[in-house]
């Protein structure tokens, strides 16, 4: 008997040995293909049960199941599920009494990362209304593209966003758009104050009714993202949508018990639908913070006891180039979630900081298909033909331009006030006569193990700091400078740098010299910092092509390098705020990282 009992230890042995080799992803396949059945069946209930079950209601039942537990660490305070729930019906009753707010009615918030953002939007949730994320980096004409496109009566802002807000004051009262400001005064005539307001309110729970027909194909929040148009798109995400991104750090392995570490801002999808969705989801603590610090990410992890981080690939890169310290692996993060890490900078902060299992994922906020590499290879956003959606006509190795079939179970909803662009991301017979893509926009190719690997954007943005610049928008602020009649914008690559930096060629007015430092104040007023071109090349004639579109391709392909184009180069100094002559020297310390970007 124990013979036969060796021998069949030895086969399992030598079977489960020769499985690894020949299937080598096997048992992380089977994980991800239980927990992605499991989600789904939840999902599939979630559609079904009635009343409607939201992330609203999983926050509440989280903060019944355990009211003391706390769900946000900020600046050195403690938040508990419980004081989130008081503090959000407060608001709720508030805004209701104040703006008359009725359920379906939108509300946008322009807001950085604090508390108050997050029971700001549990307390319009609680409501029935859906929130519009503004990137709070916006400004004057698109600040109120947003507000038109989403159908907005009512802005939540506060005291550090004011100016920003004065600036279109007049054409906000001029629309009827009310504006609340979190403050407790205000001297500023047509705007709110609401803290008073919010103190005086009860903190009991609001009825269901309130929200009695939201279902899970409402609308729950609009985010914006970067387009052609050269304007801000209002993505349109729905309750389900909410439902699916909040189940990605479940598929990652994050439990209840983890501490999660949010710095990319709130108005993002990343931050606001991964990182505090999930938290919600999940029912864990979360470290936020206003803006993301490379010197002090490490020591927050630390203090916070923190073991699940976010990122974009300028985060780790930023991390990767801080001076190096004794105790970098002294720290319990354990899971790294996010997307846009270059393979080298993926490899070197393993090597510093540690085993961390770094879940890079694929997804668009208004799109209908997304993937993530479960398995950790450095490299890939994601495993295709494991759960079937592959069906590319193209090859192995081969670049192809990313689409996602447009069906019930994925639909695409599109764009808040803008059918053309919605419209511009639809093809139609793709493979079959009568079939329905989403455009992503990104091209991609997959290998032999069918592992996805990004390539490149198409169309007219380019991606710099983790932010989506359209180059259309930036073109319009470079003409109204002195001088400039025409502007092609594009991207740049810098060595070590993730991403494309904003670069410019421009045509002058006919007698006109480049004027620097009014180019400088009309960018620097109207554009955020990563959007701003900080190269401009100047050229006799823009190059078109046959139907009048100008051409990119080839002033990508020279960048910036002054010793190899001969059009004058200027560059924008940020601390001397002018462009100034690009010279070989200021070229070289670009280069070398003397000169940060």
């Amino acid at each position: 008997m124990y013979v036969w009992f060796t021998a069949l230890a030895g086969l399992a042995a030598l079977f489960l040995s020769f499985s690894r080799k020949l299937f080598p992803y096997f048992a992380q396949d089977c994980t991800y293909i239980l927990r992605s059945i499991k989600l789904g069946a939840r999902l599939t209930k979630y559609k079904k049960v009635k009343p409607f079950y939201s992330i609203v209601d999983c926050f509440l039942d989280a903060a019944k199941r355990h009211p003391s537990k706390t769900f946000l660490h900020f600046e050195g305070r403690e938040y508990s599920y419980g004081e989130v729930d008081g503090q959000s019906n407060k608001v709720a009753r508030a805004l209701r009494a104040a703006a008359g707010l009725k359920e379906g009615e939108t509300v946008a918030l322009f807001l950085a990362n604090e508390p108050g953002f997050v029971w700001t939007w549990l307390g319009l949730a609680k409501l029935g209304c859906p929130a519009a994320l503004l990137n709070f980096n916006i400004r004057a004409k698109s600040l109120l593209h947003c507000f038109s496109c989403c159908g907005a009566k009512v802005i939540v802002t506060s005291a550090e966003l004011l100016d920003a807000v004065v600036e279109v004051l007049p054409t906000l009262r001029e629309q009827g758009i009310s504006v609340y400001l979190l403050s407790e005064a205000c001297n500023v005539t047509g705007i709110n104050t609401l803290l008073n307001k919010i103190s005086q309110a009860s903190d009991e729970p609001l009825p269901r009714d309130l929200r009695a027909n939201v279902s899970i194909r409402s609308t729950a929040l609009y985010i914006y993202t970067s387009g052609t148009t050269g304007l801000p798109k209002a993505a349109v995400v729905t309750h389900e949508r909410v439902w699916a991104a909040s189940f990605i750090q479940s598929v990652c392995g994050v439990t209840s018990d983890d501490i999660f570490y949010i710095n990319l801002p709130l108005y993002h999808s990343a931050g606001f639908l991964i990182g505090m969705g999930g938290a919600i989801e999940r029912g864990m603590t979360i470290f936020l913070r206003k803006k993301f610090s490379a010197s002090q990410f490490w020591d927050d992890c630390r203090k916070y006891n923190v073991t699940v981080m976010q990122y974009i690939g300028e985060t780790l890169r930023y991390l990767c180039n801080s001076p190096m310290k004794e105790n970098e692996k002294n720290h319990r993060v354990r899971i790294a979630i996010g997307n846009g890490v270059r393979t080298d900078i993926w490899k070197e902060f393993l090597n510093r900081f540690g085993d961390i299992k770094v879940r890079e994922l694929y997804a668009a906020t208004e799109g209908n298909i997304g993937f993530i590499n479960y398995t950790s290879k450095i490299g890939a956003v994601g495993r295709g033909g494991i759960t079937g959606w592959r069906d590319w006509p193209v090859c192995h190795s081969e670049t192809g331009l990313l689409v996602g079939k447009v069906t019930q179970r994925s639909p695409f909803v599109g764009y808040a006030g803008n059918q053309h662009q919605t419209e511009k991301k639809r093809l139609r017979n793709v493979l079959k006569k009568g079939d329905l893509y989403f455009n992503t926009g990104d091209l991609l190719r997959f290998d032999h193990e069918n592992f996805m690997y990004f390539q490149d954007r198409v169309g007219d943005t380019f991606r710099w700091k983790g932010e989506n610049v359209a180059t259309s928008e930036v073109a319009d602020i470079l003409l109204m400078a002195h001088g400039i009649l025409e502007a092609n914008v594009y991207g740049v690559k810098v060595e070590g740098h993730e991403g494309r930096i904003g670069m410019a060629a421009v045509v002058l007015k006919e007698g006109e010299d480049f004027d620097c430092l009014d180019t400088c104040k009309q960018v620097c007023n109207y554009l955020p910092s990563y959007a701003r071109p900080r190269f401009i090349r100047i050229q006799p004639c823009l190059e078109m092509t046959g139907t009048f579109k100008m051409k990119k391709v080839r002033l990508v392909e020279e960048g910036f390098d002054p010793a190899h184009i001969e059009d004058p180069l200027y560059f924008l100094d940020s601390e001397k705020k002018t462009y100034i002559r690009l010279t070989e020297t200021i070229y070289r310390a670009i280069i070398s990282r003397e000169i940060k970007l």
